[in-house]
This record gives C-alpha cells, structure tokens and sequence, in this order.
C-alpha cells in the first residue's frame, strides 16, 4: 500500500475540474458518490433517514419561498475553481441555463452534516468562503443545531451564528425569505 506522506506535496498532480468532467461524460465514476475537492476526489457520505428528511424538508421550504427568483438545485455540482467542484446538499443560484455547465457560484449553500461535519466546517467552508458565496449554512445533525457562516473572505468566513430548534432564520440574500427550523433538527 501507497504510503501518502513518502511522496512530496510537489509532486502529487491534482486533478483539474475540466479533466475531472471529460471522465464523467465519459461515463467514469457512474457507481461512485464522490466529489472533486482542491484537485482530489473525495468520497460523499451516505445520507443517513435523518439527513435525507432535512434535505427534502429544506428543499420543499426555499422552491416555496424563493418561486422564480431563485433555483434551489439538491444535491447538483458547483464548478466553483479550475480544481473544485462540489455537491453540496443545496446550492440557491441565480435562475439562468445550465445546460451547457455548472453553475459557478451561488447564493447560498446549504450542506447536511453529520459524519460530514468536519469537513463542512474546514475545507468547504473555506473553499465557500474563499468562492465568494455569501452564506453558508451547515445543518449540524450531530448537535442539532444551524451554523450560518456569513461575511466571507479569501480564509474563511468572519461570522457564524449558530441556532437551535425552533427558530427562524432569514436568508441573507432574500431577507423576506425565513425558514422554520423545527422539522430540520
């Protein structure tokens, strides 16, 4: 077995986004839950019962609210770099045609963590932040809380506020927007 800390970070070859979907298209990956993070494919975690029905319960509350200003994509790629392109739970962009690529950005991104939870709150939420994405939510089954990160910047994002069951958050971008988080913890 490969043992990854004898090779030299120079000279690992990360994959490019632009490689990484020719191989999808050309079947490549069809089996596999997985995701290109910073030039390296990445396992997605299986979704537990409690995590899917937070997804489909989001899901059903933002196509609600946001109607046709907004495309709420479930579980769909973001072609955010040259070497990124995540799936996050939710992705909230802007309406247009993606037919010919992925969105590069979004309004908001939403991910549902719970074996995920360390790799939400660090290497996305830095990719997010560094990306531009004004806000991030985590819905952290683990503590039974959400973690909004906004104000992002180039290292992460500068505030998160953190609420439990039972409240009501208001999205940053459609401030008339609140979701009720009783039926997501």
């Amino acid at each position: 077995m490969l043992d990854a800390a004898s090779i030299a970070p120079e000279e690992i070859r990360p994959l490019q986004r632009i490689e990484y979907d020719r191989l999808v298209a050309l079947g490549w990956f069809q089996d596999e839950r997985i995701e290109l993070l910073h030039g390296l494919l990445v396992a997605m975690s299986p979704q537990g019962s409690r995590h899917a029905l937070a997804l489909s319960r989001l899901v059903r509350q933002l196509i609600v609210a946001l109607g046709a200003r907004a495309e709420v994509r479930p579980q769909c790629p973001l072609a955010v770099s040259d070497d990124s392109e995540p799936e996050p739970d939710i992705a909230v962009v802007a309406p247009g045609d993606y037919r010919e690529a992925h969105p590069t950005t979004a309004l908001l991104v939403i991910e549902i963590a719970d074996a995920s939870l360390k790799r939400d709150r660090g290497v996305k939420a830095r990719l997010y932040a560094a990306c531009g994405i004004p806000e991030y939510w985590i819905v952290n089954l683990v503590d039974d809380m959400v973690e909004i990160h906004t104000d992002p910047r180039a290292d992460g994002y500068q505030r998160i506020m953190r609420f439990e069951s039972g409240a009501r958050v208001t999205l940053v971008m459609y401030p008339d927007v609140t979701i009720e988080l009783n039926d997501l913890l």
